[in-house]
């Protein structure tokens, strides 16, 4: 059979909710930022973002944290076949902290949670033979109901000679043998737990697990006698997980001492978070396993990939692209604390950013001033007016991915939380409107502190009029508060558009945009996106594109705006925009939306009117650019 899949975990998903406040108690928490977790659900997507074909067998609850694990794997690329919606079982949750760096509190919710109704008859042989290995995590051989779905799955693909790996993953209170409040704790002895273990142990190729884990799993706590103990039940290559000092595998007989057992480089980091560490350690040593690597090659990546765990928040938002393990392996550590690396933490967000968006044509109508003035404007009409532009850009969008707004949310809040999950492409202004230097809107506050109230799917809209000859001090106003904007937009995990407008402050040539990108870089600001208005030239253009990917090779793209050019003049600049690949779309508003709101504020239209002029003008827009793109293509080639 034909092998679509690299990988299939099984067991445990949950929703994590971690605490923000770093070295306080759970206790004390005011706020958590939500991730997917749960140790198979972990690996899954720490090895799809390694470039692996994952997918991971588990159970979800059919309501809103279960959609959002379900969601949240589709986005990291894992194949979610195998996840199961069950209606009568609710999602599992965690509550953790972090206290200091040997303090890890966490609570488990899991009473006969979702991925524990799992049953022998949820695996279905055909999907486990479409993996080159089966991955089975340790708390799923703790209860009989889970067991047996796991040993069906192991079955399967011992029979078909398909690979087979264990993570111990041991937690003392998921086997009923610690209490509730000691989620933290790693081990606890049991002889019931030992002798569940080394009776499946034999059905792996591969186990892993610290030193506390392999004491379970071989019933003693000297570390030699109980990787023996585990050797004398199961063949499988045993690695051991160390720490500080690294990770030792052993293929054949165990050594009197594991300084005698395969080990590849560490990284020497801070420990700033222990917690998902192992998954991404697995993660990375599944790559290498799985791509035939040698043990020491495949520890090299485990380390790594576990380095970068400790070192940030969260557990899959911390594992590494591929593209970001080859960067750090080939630049090295500049600091220890990876999270406060500012280069690497590029990288991070670059390569693991989700959605495609090689296809962006928006309708913007984040105007604000350009509305009020209009004849018959109420802040009651313009909002329903918004709701009308809103209608439109879904009309012609039609569910299909590369379509997009501009909204605002002073004028427009009701349709831009309308938008939400709707699978548009939505920017959101933050300054106000003509304000040169930069003024932001009044919600975002004196602190930033408004973007916690943000969508996450929002791309945080600035736009600058500035430019090449502006005096000192502007410039360096400017610059500021775009640095700040930025800092603040990333930190609460939202994309960042920068709008450049230099033509409404002096006259400009073919360098000037390139040059005011480019003190932008120089000043820190990585924006995801960048806006700018048409140039007249191929030259411009390629000034342009040329900083760009010069100092953000990673970046989204570009957007052409329209500065409510007439139709036939958009026609002329998308033509020119459309020959570089880097431009992914436009972004025009008056003239697409402009006749129509002067007409309907005035009474003149009915709402179905407005709509159908709006998107009959949006459609042809669309067709404009698909054209000129397609002709740059024909052209090109």
């Amino acid at each position: 059979m034909t092998k679509t899949l690299d990988l299939i975990t099984i067991g445990r998903s949950s929703v994590d909710l971690y605490g923000a406040q770093v070295g306080g108690r759970l206790e004390d928490m005011g706020s958590f930022d939500k991730y997917i977790g749960g140790s198979p659900t972990n690996i899954a997507c720490g090895t799809a973002r390694l470039g692996m074909k994952s997918a991971v067998i588990t159970g979800v609850g059919d309501e809103h944290m279960g959609r959002f694990i379900r969601e949240q794997l589709q986005k990291e690329g894992v194949d979610t076949t195998g996840v199961k919606t069950d209606p009568d079982r609710l999602t599992a949750l965690v509550l953790l902290g972090i206290r200091d760096q040997e303090q890890f509190p966490l609570i488990f919710y899991r009473e006969n949670c979702a991925d524990m109704g799992l049953t022998v008859d949820d695996i279905d042989p055909e999907f486990i033979r479409r993996a080159r290995a089966v991955v089975a995590t340790g708390t799923h051989l703790s209860h009989p109901r889970v067991e047996a779905a796991t040993l069906k799955a192991l079955e399967i693909a011992r029979a078909e000679g398909i690979q087979t790996a264990l993570d111990i993953d041991y937690r003392p209170n998921l086997w009923g043998v610690a209490g509730h409040g000691d989620g933290e704790s790693r081990f606890v002895e049991s002889a019931a737990v030992t002798a569940k273990l080394q009776s499946t142990l034999h059905y792996f190729d591969l186990i892993v697990g610290t030193e506390e884990e392999f004491h379970i799993a071989g019933g003693s706590t000297d570390t030699i006698a109980a990787l023996r103990a585990v050797r004398a039940v199961s063949g499988a290559t045993l690695v051991c997980k160390r720490g500080a000092a690294g990770a030792v595998a052993f293929e054949g007989d165990i050594p009197d001492s594991l300084d005698d057992g395969q080990t590849g480089p560490g990284f020497p980091i801070e420990v700033f978070n222990v917690l998902g560490a192992g998954d991404g350690f697995m993660s990375g040593l599944l790559k290498g396993w799985l791509d035939g690597e040698n043990w020491p090659t495949a520890l090299k990546y485990a380390n790594a990939c576990g380095a970068f765990a400790v070192s940030r928040h969260g557990c899959t938002p911390a594992y590494p692209s591929w593209e970001e393990l080859q960067f750090f392996f080939d630049r090295g550590i500049k600091r220890p604390d990876l999270r406060n690396d500012a280069e690497l933490e590029q990288v991070h967000w670059a390569t693991n950013r989700k959605g495609d968006w090689s296809s962006v044509r928006t309708f913007a109508f984040d105007h604000r001033s350009q509305l009020e003035q209009m004849t018959g404007y109420t802040p009651d009409k313009g909002a329903a007016f918004k709701e009308l532009c809103l209608d439109a850009a879904l009309k012609v969008a039609n569910g299909q991915v590369g379509y997009g707004i501009l909204c605002d949310n002073r004028i427009g809040r009701s349709a831009l939380h309308r938008a939400s999950g709707t699978g548009l492409w939505v920017g959101r202004p933050t300054e106000l409107p003509g304000s040169r230097p930069i003024e932001f809107e009044p919600e975002l506050g004196d602190d930033l502190g408004g973007f916690r109230e943000w969508a996450r799917e929002n791309v945080v809209k600035l736009l600058v009029f500035c430019h090449p000859d502006d005096d000192d001090k502007t410039a360096k106003m400017q610059i500021a508060r775009v640095k700040r904007l930025f800092t603040a937009a990333r930190r609460n995990g939202l994309e960042f558009l920068l709008e450049l407008i230099p033509s409404k402050v002096g006259p400009v040539d073919d360098h000037t945009t390139a040059t005011l990108i480019q003190t932008f870089y120089d000043a820190g600001v990585f924006p995801d996106w960048w806006k700018l208005e048409p140039f007249k030239t191929d030259i411009a253009w390629q000034n342009a594109v040329d900083v760009i990917t010069r100092n953000d090779p990673r970046t989204r793209g570009i957007v052409v705006l329209g500065l409510d050019a007439p139709e036939d003049e958009l026609v002329a600049s998308f033509a020119l925009a459309a020959k570089q690949p880097l431009v992914k779309g436009f972004a025009v508003g008056r003239t697409i939306f402009g006749d129509a709101a002067r007409a309907w504020l005035k009474g003149e239209i009915s709402d179905a009117e407005a709509v159908t002029q709006m998107a009959d003008r949006y459609t042809r827009l669309c067709r404009i650019w698909d054209d000129a793109r397609r002709g740059a293509k024909e052209d090109a080639a």
